[in-house]
């Protein structure tokens, strides 16, 4: 970590602004910006620079990216007003945590090299809260010592940041990732309906879970909303779908079966199909409990869902 660096930040919605904060917090300067403008001012309170676009982050040291797709990414680095569209000056590396496709991650790849930058992928897991926490996790590749200049930054957005290797591997561990997301969640719909049949409330049963050998961060985490049913969305069910396919699709490429994870897939394609789509994944548990007689009811019980801040 350099003394003195210059950070710069594209894209400050909640998930964007929330890990920006954590580098504010450990007392960088950070330069901010994002398209719509209020976004990025919300962080000068934090003591955020906010500057107009991409291209006025060209001078800082390192530049993160947390934008929403494919398109976003492109025009915020090798788009007319990016990051990397001033002649005279360029960033160290560029950072992008987004999640995108492979190709469109190979294409900037392949722009930030004939400028002379460095690029990572670094795709992470959690929701805004989870940031706050400090829980947040990340994979990141691209050369070894690009993840080496920025590892130091990359550590304080959450509780642990993978080196996964060289290109673009880190885009296939965020999908293999969102497969086990579903799977599991799949797993603990049947197990939570199954229980609920037999007479046990979601919530005394989650209990006994997350404080079991199987319990986990994500089990805990996600326990509100499947005693509440609070389907608010963090991760919506159509973009769960959506990584299953290009999961299905790698599979496909690379020769490997997957057969537990195909026919998950469908289960998330029902869900979708029963008017789940936009709401968060967790609606897989409503599903399951239709298919089989069962309707649920909100359960008005405290549940604490491990997320304490750190």
């Amino acid at each position: 970590m350099g003394e003195g660096e210059r950070l710069g930040w594209i894209g400050c919605g909640r998930m964007g602004a929330a890990m920006a904060r954590r580098l504010l917090a450990g007392g960088h300067e950070v330069l901010v910006t994002n398209r719509t403008r209020a976004k990025a001012e919300a962080l000068a309170s934090a003591g955020a620079t906010v500057v107009d676009g991409p291209r006025d982050l060209a001078g800082c040291d390192v530049v993160f990216v947390m934008v929403s797709g494919n398109d976003d990414l492109l025009a915020v680095t090798e788009g007319p007003a990016g990051v990397l569209s001033d002649p005279q000056r360029a960033p160290s590396v560029v950072v992008d945590c987004s999640t995108v496709a492979t190709e469109v991650s190979a294409r900037v790849r392949a722009a930030c090299d004939a400028r002379g930058v460095a690029f990572l992928a670094a795709p992470v897991s959690g929701n805004p809260k989870v940031v706050a926490a400090g829980k947040l996790t990340l994979a990141a590749s691209g050369t070894a010592a690009a993840f080496e200049r920025a590892r130091p930054y990359l550590a304080m957005l959450g509780r642990g940041v993978t080196y996964v290797g060289d290109g673009e591997a880190a885009r296939l561990v965020k999908i293999c990732h969102n497969v086990v997301l579903g799977v599991v969640t799949q797993v603990l719909a049947e197990v939570t309906v199954l229980a609920e049949a037999g007479g046990v409330s979601r919530a005394a049963f989650l209990d006994f879970l997350n404080h079991s050998v199987m319990g986990s961060m994500f089990s805990t985490y996600k326990s509100p909303a499947l005693v509440h049913l609070d389907f608010t969305p963090t991760f919506t069910t159509r973009l769960l779908r959506k990584d299953f396919d290009l999961a299905m699709a790698a599979a496909h490429d690379r020769g490997v079966a997957l057969p537990v994870s195909a026919l998950t897939s469908e289960l998330v394609a029902s869900a979708m199909g029963a008017g789940f789509a936009e709401q968060d994944f967790a609606a897989l548990l409503v599903e399951q409990a239709r298919r089989s007689g069962l309707v649920l009811e909100p359960e008005d019980v405290a549940v604490d869902d491990g997320l304490e801040a750190s």
